[in-house]
């Protein structure tokens, strides 16, 4: 497989590699169960828990501010995708529009099909987050967790959640689909968070 998939990083790349990665020469789709199919007219995302209950309408997040992003891309099954070029909303932006109790300190990702997927407030709110409809200039493909995705890219990409539907704001830590089943809790690549304890 390495060789034809994904080969070592050059010197130049190797800083932005995690430990244990290699990268990839293509863009690898990896789901649990079935890909979700939504249609535009029929999407939404309700926020709930620990915030003032609000649903958006496919129409309601195209209004919001737009923004590119370029980001590196770290699957907890060993392979890395370099410069990721996305469109999107900025999760800070998206929040403007969010009204939270202070209280709450875990977001849980719902998505349709029902995974679902933690992160903690901290690093659910970091400049470089989104929400992603776009890839490479183009709309993002259901296996790639079209028609929207959260991104992430500080952490593991499970905890990107694809096909997201809910924000469920606690104010404690619960643990979601993967992290039920033996994932690390947090997820951070550089630390090689892979699986908990």
């Amino acid at each position: 497989m390495l060789g034809q998939f994904f080969h070592k990083p050059t010197s130049d790349e190797s800083a932005r590699v995690p430990p244990g990665q290699h990268l990839s020469k293509g863009f690898p789709v990896l789901t649990y169960g079935e890909t979700p199919e939504i249609s535009l007219e029929d999407w939404q995302l309700k926020v709930w828990g620990l915030a003032t209950p609000k649903t958006f309408t496919w129409s309601d997040l195209m209004a919001m501010p737009k923004s590119n992003f370029t980001a590196d891309f770290h699957c907890v099954t060993h392979w890395s995708k370099l410069e990721v070029k996305w469109t999107g909303i900025k999760v800070t932006d998206f929040m403007k529009f969010v009204e939270v109790n202070p209280q709450a300190i875990h977001v849980m990702e719902h998505c349709y099909g029902g995974y679902t997927t933690n992160v903690s407030m901290e690093d659910f709110l970091r400049e470089d987050n989104f929400f992603a409809y776009e890839v490479f200039d183009e709309p993002l493909p259901p296996d790639h967790g079209g028609p929207l995705r959260l991104v992430v890219p500080h952490l593991y990409a499970w905890k990107s959640g694809k096909w997201i539907n809910g924000l469920e704001f606690l104010d404690h830590e619960e643990l979601g689909f993967w992290e039920q089943n033996g994932y690390h809790k947090r997820g951070e690549p550089w630390a090689e968070e892979r699986y908990s304890d």
